[in-house]
């Protein structure tokens, strides 16, 4: 999941391992340990109450992501720079797509030893790579427009 998440969804490490706790505080989960590679893990599983809970927020309105998005206020600044500073700085942006593009071959790889959850991934993936898509289209974009005067 954490390939997905960076992806996905932003949010600091120790939030993914403090979530379940408090889920499992509220009833919403019960967790078990389980042996694991080296060390036991620990397995979450949704309570009854946790399924009313989830079937609840699936019914809920979804609404587009709330986007911080530090490269398109480098763009936004670039008049006040230079223009080759501003470029290079998104060089790393690319780098980035490029090593989510891998996550995410890696996490389509695991979905099919899910294929129960097949459809929801697939789904769950084609989003992934538009948005890969998309930023490189982007750079392509503002490459070609941060070289023009």
């Amino acid at each position: 999941m954490r390939a997905q998440g960076d992806l996905y969804w932003s949010a600091a490490e120790s939030q993914w391992y403090a979530e379940p706790k408090r889920l499992e505080r509220l009833g919403l989960l019960r967790s078990s340990r389980q042996p694991g590679r080296t060390t036991p893990r620990t397995h979450y599983e949704l309570t009854d109450e946790g399924v009313e809970a989830l079937r609840a927020w699936l019914a809920e309105p979804s609404s587009l992501p709330r986007v911080q998005h530090e490269a398109l206020v480098r763009v936004l600044a670039a008049d006040l720079g230079r223009d080759e500073d501003v470029l290079a700085s998104l060089a790393a942006l690319r780098e980035d797509v490029t090593a989510k593009r891998s996550l995410l071959a890696e996490a389509k790889e695991r979905a099919a030893t899910l294929p129960h959850r097949e459809r929801e991934l697939r789904l769950v993936h084609r989003l992934g790579d538009l948005l890969l898509d998309a930023h490189e289209q982007w750079l392509d974009e503002v490459e070609r427009g941060l070289a023009q005067p």
